[in-house]
């Protein structure tokens, strides 16, 4: 992909197998055995969740009953849903996303978009895109694949043709030859019941729909119709948004270390770090939290996740560094460690967070946080009333 790749190079990430893949983090012997993540397992009625493509390869699938699944797999092993779990991958897995460029849209828990337009060096796109598919496997132990496309339709679609672990390149000129030869079904944006409606036109294939009338679609759907003749024809203007799933949810980083670090002071000078760059973060997105988590990767790829809510947010690396040690004092185990990573979660915007600021604690939270500044402009534009409260309890 070198000098003849114009416009827009935007990059579709998915996950694969997500759920599933989290579980064999905190369990090793999971690997390369069938495994359905299901609500409640024990009964015959609950609905498997995920499978992974272990457990796919026997016929299971999403949706489908437990007991089905166990009579199509009777070596599968069956999980219940840990979204905790799940959430801290997440958030380590757009951690690292934002380290390749400020724009990533995330879609889903597993799944998000990047414009790698300003950072893409002539040439090195693919290069790039396997090396961002290697440090998730590697550092966050998260199998991915990734679309490259001009647009975030056709990136989507990209990382859809080769599970798990591929890289696949669709541009636009390749349209006709890649995408309008499949099902109509097959395309992102479309569910059964379009899929029926359409079919009822005699629209079968994507290819079908890239050809059909543009204004009797839009008859027919409406806005949506408009949209659907686009896509099979490889147009999406959408930019990619890091506003779109609108406020942030927690801040963090993380560092896979050089090597297996069992010295104390060492992992507590790691953390000093990491806070700091949190810390960062948190103020240029202008949020804070209450809620600070400590994840730790054995050698051996156990992970586990601690986290301890405050009654009053934090705003600073000291202070985030200070809930981490803790956090590490009580749940590290002494073993080797691979990862660590700090994480503020449930973040707030800072306007929030002064609402919340406990009153005995407010001025020297305020001092240290170096936000004098901030509540004077929130002082001129939402009256003296905004921080005077303290001494109305006084009288």
């Amino acid at each position: 992909m070198g000098r003849q790749w114009k416009g827009k190079v935007i990059f579709h990430v998915d996950i694969n197998s997500f759920y599933a893949s989290v579980e064999r983090i905190h369990d090793p012997s999971l690997a390369g055995k069938p495994v359905a993540i299901a609500g409640n397992p024990k009964e015959r009625k609950g609905i498997v969740v995920t499978a992974s493509y272990e457990a796919r390869a026997y016929g299971v699938k999403t949706t489908m009953p437990v007991w089905e699944a166990k009579r199509k797999c009777p070596g599968l092993i069956i999980r219940p849903p840990d979204f905790d779990k799940y959430r801290a991958a997440s958030a380590e897995m757009f951690h690292l996303l934002e380290e390749y460029t400020e724009l990533v849209e995330p879609v889903s828990i597993d799944e998000g978009y990047l414009d790698m337009t300003i950072p893409f060096k002539e040439g090195k796109t693919v290069q790039t895109a396997y090396e961002l598919q290697n440090r998730m496997n590697r550092e966050l132990g998260l199998p991915c694949s990734i679309g490259i496309a001009p647009n975030k339709f056709l990136a989507k679609m990209a990382s859809d043709m080769k599970k798990p672990l591929g890289v696949t390149v669709l541009r636009k000129r390749e349209v006709p030859q890649k995408l309008w030869p499949l099902p109509v079904e097959e395309m992102h944006g479309i569910g059964h019941k379009t899929a029926v409606k359409l079919k009822d036109w005699n629209i079968l294939t994507i290819g079908d729909l890239a050809v059909f009338s543009a204004s009797s679609l839009q008859g027919r759907f409406g806005v949506k119709g408009k949209k659907l003749s686009e896509r099979a024809n490889g147009i999406d203007h959408r930019s990619v948004d890091p506003e779109a799933a609108k406020e942030v949810k927690s801040v963090g980083n993380s560092i896979t270390l050089s090597s297996d670090v069992q010295d104390k002071e060492e992992l507590m000078n790691v953390i000093q770090t990491l806070s700091e760059k949190v810390e960062i973060r948190l103020k240029r997105k202008e949020v804070s939290s209450a809620n600070i988590q400590l994840m730790i990767r054995y050698s051996d790829r156990q992970t586990i996740t601690r986290s301890r809510k405050l009654p009053n947010p934090l705003f600073t690396g000291a202070e985030i560094k200070r809930q981490a040690a803790e956090l590490l004092n009580k749940h590290w185990n002494g073993k080797p460690v691979r990862l660590i990573g700090v994480t503020a979660l449930n973040v707030i915007p800072l306007s929030e967070a002064y609402k919340q600021l406990d009153l005995f604690s407010y001025k020297k939270d305020m001092k240290e946080a170096e936000l004098s500044h901030s509540i004077a402009e929130l002082t001129n534009k939402y009256g003296d009333n905004i921080i005077s409260k303290g001494s109305s309890l006084k009288k």
